[in-house]
């Protein structure tokens, strides 16, 4: 269910593209118009001073006062055909010498003509019409006499109904193509989200029993190429996940199986019958290894757990790896007498970590070598120090070569990479497991390696 308030990607885009056309739209009205402004005053100028110049023409040519006084007539007559133009001609005492019918111009734009000559002036009359004009003096060629004022306006209310049409015709068309481009906008979003809405279908379809599905790249623009594979990766990584969850699921459903069936069925054995005390004792003390066993199991299980939470916090001190490696020969020896097989040292290297978590790794490796060398068979722990920055610890053993593709997860919780590597004695599965996160938990890590009948695993740690 959607929620209230929140707002699409879709609607944001399509707001988005209608505010900026729609905001290049209104600053192309507004451009527009003031264009067509502009080209009317400059209409209405080229007008004025066309008529001013005509008057100056022809008052230049008045020589005597008998023409000036005959003049009105054939002012009267040019201004035949230009209706709303207004001319008014002020004699040098400030009579009127011609004036057109109806005309009355504002006192300011008669009086300054001195100052300002030629400068248009905007007014509105009574009865609310716009009128433009300019006034100059203009000289005559009477002798002595000193120029006349001439003023001349034009009518704005032809220029004015027509950009009132002008200007409501332009907004409706820009309102009309707001509309469009905000709908068009929709639509082109919908199309460009497209691809989203295809993922989102394919991510739906995915389930835990599906993890082995991706996301088509090739179908998918650029721009969201990076967002599908990062999504594939995704869910490579909890398809990995959920097959290592469910290997160690049923990994330790078997393991737990083995030990609780025997506690079961010998407990139900014994107690089909009465038997003798020394039998009772039998049949604790197998139990209470078989308990030993169990425990150890959990307190292992417990400690991969605080690792995958990075709960251990290793006690920092110096570490000599070769006298702890020296100190487990001891113990291991007797039991690789057994099996003819030789066990070696040689190297040296010290870091600072945690001294038991270190020598419980070692062993680890160390154990797991002893069990899976044949009979005169070699293992070989060397200790190189050759790096500056890091420390390498490995355990070398003869035997069987592990095949590259079980490598990797040979560190895994319960993974056997063969039968020939099944649990048995003491070996429940986690003790490689236990070494990468102690590893990891100094700041280093674990390796496997495994060519020609010799099979290596590494620590390497920081110094």
């Amino acid at each position: 269910m959607r929620r209230i308030g929140r707002k699409s990607i879709t609607f944001r885009l399509t707001l988005l593209f209608a505010s900026a056309s729609t905001t290049v739209l209104l600053l192309l009205g507004l451009l527009i118009g003031s264009l067509v402004e502009r080209h009317f005053e400059e209409l209405d100028m080229e007008l004025l001073g066309g008529k001013l110049e005509l008057l100056r023409h022809t008052l230049k040519k008045v020589r005597s006062d008998q023409e000036l006084e005959a003049l009105p007539g054939q002012l009267q007559d040019s201004m035949v055909g230009h209706p709303g133009l207004v001319v008014i001609v002020l004699k040098p005492g400030g009579q009127t010498l011609y004036s057109t019918e109806g005309a009355k111009l504002p006192e300011e734009l008669l009086a300054g003509v001195r100052e300002k000559p030629l400068r248009p002036m905007l007014w509105t009359d009574p009865e609310n019409h716009r009128y433009r004009g300019i006034s100059a003096e203009v000289p005559t060629s009477i002798e002595g006499v000193t120029p006349v004022v001439v003023a001349v306006s034009t009518d704005l209310s032809h220029h004015e109904h027509f950009m009132h049409s002008f200007q409501t015709a332009l907004w409706t068309v820009m309102g009309l193509a707001a509309l469009l481009t905000g709908f068009l906008g929709w639509v082109a979003a919908r199309q460009g989200l497209a691809p989203l809405r295809d993922i989102s279908r394919s991510a739906a379809g995915i389930t835990a029993n599906r993890l082995d599905q991706r996301l088509p790249l090739a179908s998918i623009p650029v721009e969201l190429a990076e967002v599908a594979e990062t999504l594939n990766k995704m869910l490579a990584r909890l398809e990995e996940s959920f097959r290592r969850l469910s290997d160690f699921s049923s990994n330790i459903a078997h393991e737990l199986r083995t030990p609780v069936s025997n506690l079961l069925t010998q407990t139900q054995v014994t107690l089909s019958k009465t038997r003798t005390l020394d039998k009772y004792q039998d049949v604790l003390a197998s139990n209470a290894e078989e308990f030993e066993r169990l425990s150890r199991m959990i307190a292992d299980m417990l400690f991969l757990a605080k690792s995958d939470n990075n709960l251990i916090v290793p006690h920092r001190e110096k570490v000599d790896l070769v006298v702890e490696v020296s100190s487990l020969f001891d113990f291991y020896e007797a039991l690789v007498e057994e099996k003819g097989v030789s066990l070696t040292y040689s190297g040296k290297g010290t870091v600072f970590g945690d001294r038991l978590m270190l020598r419980r790794a070692v062993n680890n490796l160390l154990s797991n070598a002893v069990r899976h060398t044949p009979e005169g068979g070699r293992i070989a722990v060397r200790v190189d120090d050759s790096d500056v920055s890091t420390v390498v610890l490995s355990v070398q053993n003869t035997g069987e070569t592990i095949a590259p593709e079980h490598l990797p997860r040979l560190f895994d919780r319960f993974y056997r990479a063969h039968a020939s590597r099944q649990r048995f004695g003491e070996g429940a599965g986690l003790g490689l497991a236990i070494t990468r996160s102690i590893a990891h938990a100094h700041g280093g890590e674990a390796l496997a390696h495994s060519e020609g009948g010799f099979t290596t695993f590494e620590i390497r740690l920081p110094v």
